[in-house]
């Protein structure tokens, strides 16, 4: 439930409405806008039903809110959400171009596609350290070696990093090394760990699970976002389909569906998506033309020696020829690729 507060509510009437809440063992959260100022109530919305709320001074109006993801849907927060990251904004017309391997690995490389991806647009740089994988028997990763070497060619070439944590236990551990923290297809429904990233406050890339709704996927937003963490970005990477031409079935319809209801960043992954180099650039500007705000692409240097998912990942001459491509989108559409 929202409660919508007059356009002259007094700081006082404010705090007595996020009082009165509280009171009934609920829980308030406050939303100030450009135009309005807004209290959505989380919990169980029956211990309303008794209260006449529209009664408390300082409210204009009491909104049902249907959805069930109540501090990520666009009823409990109208204005688009800009997430910073380490200085670059993802958001409100500022675009995330997030590039690097799959997988981080040895330091030289790493430095090698850093460097070569920032100079063609890039960011954020990503790469793998702890990599849930298929197979017990693959890769799966440098671990804290590779947050550290991630950190460092980071640091080097001025860009935040981001990488994924895939167990409870080392949350605070890569929260140290990296900048933004990502939740993998896998673990979109593991809740346990959404409870621990959103303690961290650190901004999260949330992907969408290979076989998850729209509402699955917001209503995991929606554990990291209860625990007060507001820096969210959604990543739309691909869920199953029945045809295997390409690795996932690109759901670029969920991208616009989603920014209608939320107003937390989306992006795209077309690595993921297609698993095919050749279709990344087409994929990567129909999300950008849908209203994606911004796009995550894997980029390696030499993909046959890559040590995971190498034959989806682009070569950096033709991430650079594809980043013109979307930069001059991104002019036409006046959205920014912020540098940190």
């Amino acid at each position: 439930m929202i409660l919508i507060l007059k356009s002259d509510v007094t700081e006082q009437q404010v705090a007595h409405v996020i009082e009165r809440v509280e009171s009934m063992g609920l829980r308030a959260h406050l939303s100030r806008g450009s135009q309005r100022t807004i209290v959505g109530i989380i919990g169980e919305e029956d211990k309303t039903r008794e209260t006449p709320l529209r009664a408390i001074p300082g409210v204009a109006d009491v909104i049902p809110v249907l959805p069930p993801y109540k501090l990520a849907s666009r009823e409990a927060h109208p204005q688009e959400s800009v997430v910073e990251v380490a200085g670059v904004k993802v958001g409100g017309g500022f675009l995330a171009m997030i590039a690097g391997p799959c997988s981080v690995e040895e330091p030289e490389r790493m430095d090698r596609i850093a460097k070569a991806v920032r100079a063609a647009g890039a960011n954020i740089f990503r790469g793998g350290a702890f990599k849930p994988r298929t197979s017990p028997y693959a890769f799966q990763g440098l671990g804290l070696e590779g947050l550290k070497i991630l950190q460092t060619v980071g640091r080097k070439y001025g860009m935040p990093v981001v990488t994924e944590v895939t167990d409870p236990r080392v949350v605070e551990t890569v929260a140290e090394y990296a900048d933004m923290l990502q939740i993998g297809a896998r673990n979109m429904q593991n809740f346990v760990l959404l409870t621990e990233v959103g303690k961290t406050h650190k901004p999260v890339l949330l992907k969408r699970g290979m076989s998850a709704t729209v509402n699955d996927w917001l209503m995991s937003a929606e554990y990291v976002l209860s625990e007060g963490n507001s820096s969210v970005v959604l990543c739309e990477r691909g869920v199953k389909g029945f045809d295997n031409a390409t690795r996932n079935l690109f759901d670029v319809a969920s991208v616009a569906l989603v920014k209608r209801l939320s107003h937390l960043p989306v992006i795209v992954d077309p690595s993921h998506a297609t698993g095919r180099p050749d279709l990344i650039p087409a994929c990567s500007l129909a999300g950008l033309a849908v209203g994606a705000d911004g796009v995550h692409i894997e980029v390696h240097d030499c993909p046959e020696e890559a040590k995971s998912d190498g034959p989806q990942a682009l070569l950096p001459t033709d991430y650079d020829a594809l980043m013109q491509r979307m930069r001059q989108l991104a002019n036409l559409m006046e959205k920014t690729i912020s540098q940190s």
